[in-house]
């Protein structure tokens, strides 16, 4: 213990000593400036964290992916650019494309996630396998590959065709928000949606899923007035990618409601969005503006057509800008389950992983909708010095326990 602390009092003098230096955390001619190439090492050493992590370890060598660190990196760390030879964030993300497509190619033999959650494990996997595969694919070649297609074959063989969830999938339940709750099917189906909206090759017309498709919209349609907002939230975005999916009035409703919950200082909590809620531990939740909640949600409304111009996005983007931890890289957001006490742990950072790609998601896009997409210089010995100093390999914190 005593020189796990040392470690990470050196880790601090060591970043403090570079950032104070020289780091340049604007961008001249930049409206929210940020620092791309922090939060970029900090994503890559974070989802580098996470795939050799013992509790992500699956059969044949493969790893699960996570909502809130894997799935967040997939789709946003190859928007992020940065002008350092990226070889860390183009290794990290081959390594989880390639592990999805070995699952994907090992679905009829490979264990599900959770043995004791079958059903729940692979309705979760097959949707996040078919997103994470459609997104790579349109990346970079704009084709659809063999092994997407068979991502997507095995996410509608499990799409249900019967009962209260019709047109939904099975979803891991381990009543915790906001990606494993009661409600999170509905975040499934979003995702699923999502999925089928960003696939190359025009997939969304094809004939063969149609009926898929329909079964799809009709369960978003029928549960949507006892969705959370969070979830609305996810809902919009699939829309802003699959035409037809939510109409007009259903989109500005939503935009609305977005509207309503912002808070005094420009940004969003995720406390407000997910309803009615209560951590297991019996703390109160933070109401406070996070970087995942304000992230998330100003991507999806740039995304849905609001112009940069508008008050209410322009208050979420600077609130972002703000709000980007000055030594490494990284937003913070709160656990909606219970209070984290030990901020170094593997577990406590999953929230600031998450944060800290939408947020940097919802930057890169306004910066880059303005034409001046952050070029920013920073000294990589600053972040690496975290990972190497800290006994478990986690970025630095203020060392104070989470809310």
């Amino acid at each position: 213990m005593e020189n796990s602390s040392c470690g990470r009092y050196v880790a601090l003098a060591t970043v403090c000593a570079v950032l104070l230096g020289g780091c340049a955390h604007g961008t001249t001619g930049s409206l929210y400036s940020w620092n791309s190439v922090s939060a970029a090492h900090y994503l890559d050493r974070r989802e580098a964290r996470w795939r050799t992590w013992s509790g992500s370890a699956r059969g044949d060598g493969t790893f699960c992916v996570s909502c809130h660190t894997a799935l967040s990196y997939a789709l946003v760390r190859p928007e992020i650019h940065v002008d350092y030879e990226d070889q860390n964030g183009a290794i990290e993300e081959k390594r989880l494309v390639e592990n999805v497509r070995q699952r994907v190619h090992l679905w009829q033999g490979i264990g599900p996630y959770y043995p004791t959650k079958r059903d729940e494990s692979r309705g979760t996997e097959a949707v996040l396998n078919a997103l994470i595969l459609a997104t790579s694919d349109a990346r970079s070649n704009g084709d659809m590959s063999a092994g997407t297609r068979a991502a997507f074959d095995d996410m509608w063989a499990l799409q249900k065709t019967s009962g209260d969830q019709k047109g939904a999938w099975a979803w891991l339940q381990f009543n915790q928000e906001p990606w494993e709750a009661p409600d999170s099917a509905y975040y499934g189906a979003c995702l699923a949606a999502l999925a089928v909206g960003t696939a190359p090759d025009r997939y969304g017309d094809n004939p063969g899923i149609q009926a898929h498709l329909a079964l799809l919209r009709d369960y978003l349609d029928r549960y949507y007035d006892t969705a959370t907002p969070i979830n609305h939230v996810t809902l919009l975005w699939a829309s802003s990618q699959l035409p037809g999916l939510l109409s007009p009035r259903m989109q500005h409703s939503i935009v609305s409601e977005i509207y309503d919950s912002q808070r005094a200082d420009g940004g969003w909590d995720l406390s407000t969005l997910i309803g009615n809620w209560t951590r297991t531990d019996g703390t109160p939740l933070v109401l406070k503006s996070d970087g995942y909640a304000t992230g998330l949600v100003t991507y999806v409304l740039q995304l849905s057509g609001v112009p940069l111009s508008d008050p209410h996005l322009n208050r979420g983007l600077r609130w972002l800008s703000a709000n980007q931890s000055w030594w490494n890289g990284s937003w913070t957001a709160y656990s909606p389950n219970k209070r984290r006490h030990d901020p170094f742990s593997n577990v406590s950072q999953f929230m600031n992983d998450a944060a800290t790609a939408y947020a940097a998601l919802a930057l890169a896009q306004a910066n880059t909708t303005m034409g001046s997409a952050p070029r920013h210089r920073f000294v990589l010995q600053s972040t690496s010095g975290i990972a190497e100093h800290s006994s478990d390999g986690q970025p630095g914190f203020d060392g104070k326990s989470l809310p």
